[in-house]
């Protein structure tokens, strides 16, 4: 499935906790990639991840407990 990640609305974002939650949820992500993607995020730009059947309820919650605006795609 499909997640467009739209903005990140908390007023100090963690980089280092966006990147590891990237890292844990996204399919065939890699830590130099999940720390690019956060730092992107983090810039105001949306990004688009892949995520796997299974993980989706969790990945929700992770997005929302870091303030992620996120979109489902397919």
């Amino acid at each position: 499935m499909q997640i467009n990640l739209l903005s990140c609305d908390a007023p100090r974002p963690d980089r280092r906790a966006i990147s590891k939650t990237l890292l844990e949820i996204a399919d065939g992500m890699d830590p130099s990639l999940s720390s690019e993607l956060a730092d992107i995020l983090v810039e105001g730009s949306p990004i688009e991840i892949e995520v796997s059947g299974k993980t989706i309820q969790s990945a929700y919650r992770a997005l929302r407990k870091l303030q992620i605006d996120y979109e489902i795609m397919d």
